[in-house]
């Protein structure tokens, strides 16, 4: 008997707090998060559906900076370039879209998509140039939001957007499916190949670290001697840092090094952006 009226005050505390989140206005994300865990827990939706909501929900605090492919991966191919060279690039790269650049990495001129190269595989002449084969190129900020971002990028119908710095110089690009998967997780297909990268340069002193990196690894890179007797990975030790596990954007610095929180959730830590030669008046 005890035992079912303690399953009705669960019910009847879980209708409550589901009825005053319908009824009301919620407080903040988090509020409305933990919803969408009662709601998992209620069986009312699953993991994966969950999961999807949260993302749509974390794209709007994360900018294009925090996701898109720093400077120095880019794979672009040059305006000059002959197209038996461009289409052997292509092929070893395996991308889809390809920055196209005139006088060097700082001028993007377009956008080369390999399916128009397609048709001129067998051709046997009046091979078009590549200049003429491109099509317009998008530029966003660092800065911009990723809600904005995918939302223009669904108004347009534009896949690739070429991210710029507050110089004007060229920080890198971002493409809807790097959107995406930040709603529904990673995105692959038969072509993707799994390099196992759990640091990437943004620039010189910024990069994006997975939080499983090992600590050995981290100090291999950096040069750095983080004890790794507590902890393997760099995430166990950012969370050791912050005395529980952070939330998106909290920051901590460690030595030299500012960690940011970009992916996290309420069971674990995903992703860091770190900066690195950071002062103690910076910090």
């Amino acid at each position: 008997m005890n035992d079912e009226r303690a399953l009705e005050t669960e019910d009847r505390s879980w209708l409550d707090r589901l009825t005053h989140f319908i009824s009301g206005e919620p407080q903040n994300k988090s509020d409305l998060e933990g919803v969408l865990s009662l709601a998992e827990e209620h069986e009312i939706i699953d993991e994966d559906a969950r999961k999807i909501m949260e993302g749509a929900l974390s794209v709007s605090d994360m900018q294009v900076r925090d996701i898109m492919i720093p400077r120095a991966q880019m794979v672009v191919i040059d305006s000059d370039q002959p197209l038996q060279e461009a289409l052997a690039k292509i092929l070893q790269s395996g991308h889809s879209r390809y920055p196209v650049i005139g006088e060097g990495i700082d001028d993007v001129i377009g956008i080369l998509l390999a399916k128009d190269l397609l048709p001129l595989i067998q051709a046997d002449n009046d091979v078009p140039s590549i200049s003429n084969l491109m099509r317009p190129v998008k530029a966003v900020p660092e800065s911009k939001r990723l809600n904005v971002l995918l939302r223009e990028f669904r108004q347009n119908r534009n896949h690739m957007a070429i991210v710029i710095d507050e110089y004007g110089g060229i920080a890198g690009l971002i493409t809807i499916e790097d959107v995406l998967e930040e709603i529904v997780g990673e995105i692959e297909d038969e072509t993707d190949v799994d390099e196992g990268q759990l640091i990437r340069p943004i620039n010189d002193n910024s990069f994006l670290i997975e939080a499983l990196t090992p600590i050995e690894d981290f100090n291999e890179y950096f040069g750095t001697s983080f004890s790794d007797e507590e902890f393997d990975t760099i995430g166990g030790l950012v969370i050791n840092a912050f005395g529980q596990l952070p939330t998106r954007n909290q920051t901590i610095r460690l030595d030299q090094f500012e960690f940011k929180v970009i992916h996290a959730d309420e069971r674990r830590l995903t992703r860091l952006r770190v900066i690195r030669g950071v002062t103690e008046s910076e910090g």
